[in-house]
């Protein structure tokens, strides 16, 4: 079958098409024909993990150190990336019982990766779940990553009808999920994002954009319920001062400092920082595709790419210009 890999770490230039073994099932495996996959941060990352330093890797040490045994430390130790799919089941182990082959299917592989490639094999465990049927395989497998994330990190704060959440980072795979979790919910909802990208967010059903080049949200005036920093970027110290007196700054991404105004803000009542880590699992799967179904999550694709142009669709992205998501089609 015909897969990208790559065999060092580095620039896109390292991915390229090749022929590889089709994988088998196990008893409690399925094996997918994958239609559609992604390119999301999580590819990118892991691509030119070389490169990625403690310093500069967006969670503390020890999870930069698994990251890295995971990764590898000079070479790939994963050849095949892709961690978002949809596809169909054609092949099932002896022992599975959610699917038969004909499923079609969409999903999350996380660390295991592989959905760069005609045919990936999964966990029936695994948080793959029946593609909603008004959705294309490129739509379908653009929502997974993000959503996963954002309808599991904002379960953390118990956001209600009518409460306002700033989203900084809005047009990322994580953010744009949030956004739309967040007007689902029923909160009012501002976006922070880069300028090029401020009707994207607005697309999605943010009631306001911000350009973050152009104005400071926390300089503004504005107060939240809740700010959910996708990056980590907002030191609590000045995000304080945008928050009400009950509110949560929410973060995705965290260092140990944070962990540590965790902790101090816990003991207080009044505003708090929340360092949050998603588990990704089925059940967020599930209640995701519930949403997709009821018209509440949809997939923008900005563009879409063959499999073997794999490498220009990581070029793509990088230029920071994308105004939606990126597929992979094969």
């Amino acid at each position: 079958m015909k897969a990208i890999v790559y065999d060092e770490f580095g620039s896109p230039d390292v991915l390229r098409l090749e022929d590889v073994a089709r994988p088998v099932p196990k008893p409690k495996e399925i094996l997918i024909k994958v239609r559609a996959s992604s390119v999301n941060f999580g590819d990118l990352m892991a691509r030119s993990f070389r490169s990625v330093t403690p310093r500069g890797f967006n969670m503390p040490f020890l999870f930069w150190l698994i990251a890295k045994m995971s990764m590898g430390w000079r070479k790939p130790r994963i050849r095949v990336l892709g961690n978002e799919f949809a596809g169909e089941v054609t092949a099932v182990g002896r022992d599975v019982k959610r699917f038969k082959p004909g499923d079609r299917v969409f999903g999350h592989a996380g660390q295991r990766f592989g959905a760069y490639a005609e045919d990936m094999c999964l966990s029936e465990k695994a948080p793959v779940a029946h593609k909603p049927a008004h959705l294309s395989y490129e739509e379908a497998a653009v929502i997974p990553y993000g959503a996963l994330m954002a309808v599991s990190l904002l379960r953390r704060v118990k956001l209600l009808p009518g409460q306002r959440i700033l989203i900084n980072g809005a047009s990322g795979g994580i953010g744009a999920a949030a956004v739309q979790i967040a007007k689902h919910l029923g909160a009012d909802v501002t976006g922070v994002c880069g300028g090029a990208r401020l009707d994207y967010v607005r697309a999605l059903g943010a009631d306001r954009a911000i350009d973050h080049a152009a104005q400071d949200f926390t300089e503004n005036g504005e107060t939240y319920d809740v700010i959910f920093d996708v990056l980590g970027l907002t030191p609590f110290s000045r995000g304080r001062h945008s928050l009400e007196p009950r509110g949560i700054l929410l973060y995705a991404s965290f260092k140990g400092r944070h962990l540590l105004t965790m902790l101090w803000t816990s003991l207080a009542r009044g505003r708090r920082a929340v360092c949050a880590i998603a588990p990704g699992g089925l059940e967020d799967l599930l209640a995701v595709k519930e949403m997709v179904e009821a018209g509440k999550i949809r997939a923008i694709v900005d563009k879409h790419f063959p499999l073997e142009q794999a490498a220009e669709a990581h070029r793509y992205v990088e230029t920071g210009q994308r105004r939606g998501s990126v597929a992979i089609i094969m």
